[in-house]
């Protein structure tokens, strides 16, 4: 009699208690991911960090190897979602991100900015008349 109890035991803490103590824990872990989130997505301008290789490779961003200065900026609403990011790099290093890009320096017209005065606005960019610039569009 003892025996079947402590087996009845056994059995009950093994079908309500295991799965109770997993959905506490995954519980727990969306809600410390939602909080990441939630931070992130509250920051106001560009952060001082790479952005995620997943973001990297959605966005389709090829930030070369040995950039520095690297910093991002995500925007997301129902309808569309843009990462804005900005690094320093040699001529090489421009050269592999053109090419990553689909794109090339031949592509560059001298004089000419093609970040919009909104999505310049966006992350405090600003391109003064004394500078020298050359940009490019690729769909």
């Amino acid at each position: 009699m003892i025996r079947r109890r402590v087996v009845t035991a056994l059995v009950i803490v093994l079908l309500i208690g295991v799965p109770a103590g997993y959905l506490v824990i995954s519980a727990q872990q969306s809600r410390d991911s939602g909080r990441d989130k939630a931070a992130e997505s509250s920051v106001a301008g560009l952060q001082d960090q790479w952005p995620s290789k997943m973001k990297r490779r959605v966005f389709e961003v090829p930030i070369p190897g040995g950039a520095t200065d690297v910093a991002y900026f995500e925007t997301s609403n129902w309808k569309t979602s843009r990462l804005y990011v900005e690094f320093t790099t040699s001529g090489s290093g421009l050269d592999v991100f053109l090419h990553r890009s689909g794109t090339s320096r031949a592509a560059l017209t001298t004089g000419e900015v093609t970040v919009g005065p909104r999505d310049a606005a966006t992350v405090g960019w600003t391109f003064p008349d004394r500078r020298d610039w050359a940009a490019t569009t690729h769909h």
